[in-house]
């Protein structure tokens, strides 16, 4: 079950994360990230349904655009967790960012490493025509990988409406956190 954190990123774009990214969601999460246990991904799926089906209320026709896994990454699991955990949800996967260069393990950065790191580090296609986009994460620290999908979908002529992620860090969700029953 979701338990919906609203946040913003740096740029000010509206995230909603389906959990906070603590107790038994990072566990599973973690489990699916580096221990390959996929099948954790359905439940986690789930959450994340209902929050992607919250912010696609208001967007229904925006395309559900994953951000990019890192090539070492993929390699090393065989398979990329934001677009494992949309199709649990039931999301369809609109690849239109890909990865122009490699980044650094953003793990141990502070906020403005982050940013540094991943500026300028992604590419979308161009739009035949402006269409709305919402971006979806596995997890959301700081926001500057979701800035930087927005920055580069921006540029190509999308609308970016937000973002969905199935957690947000404690660090983002002190105070923000909302439950719903």
């Amino acid at each position: 079950v979701a338990r919906p954190v609203h946040l913003e990123t740096p740029a000010g774009m509206p995230v909603l994360a389906a959990l906070p990214f603590r107790g038994v969601a990072a566990r599973c999460l973690r489990r699916v990230k580096e221990d390959g246990e996929t099948l954790l991904a359905r439940p986690l799926g789930a959450a994340l349904a209902e929050a992607a089906a919250l912010v696609l209320a208001d967007h229904p026709e925006a395309l559900t655009v994953p951000v990019p896994t890192g090539t070492a990454a993929f390699r090393r699991r065989g398979y990329r967790v934001p677009e494992l955990l949309m199709r649990r949800a039931g999301l369809a996967t609109v690849r239109m960012l890909t990865q122009t260069r490699r980044t650094a393990d953003q793990r141990e950065l502070d906020i403005l490493q982050r940013r540094q790191n991943v500026a300028g580090s992604m590419r979308a296609r161009h739009a035949r025509a402006a269409r709305d986009v919402v971006l979806f994460d596995d997890v959301v620290t700081t926001g500057a990988t979701l800035d930087e999908g927005a920055r580069a979908l921006t540029a190509a002529g999308f609308r970016v409406c937000g973002a969905v992620a199935l957690a947000a860090t404690p660090k983002r969700t002190e105070s923000r956190e909302t439950h719903h029953e």
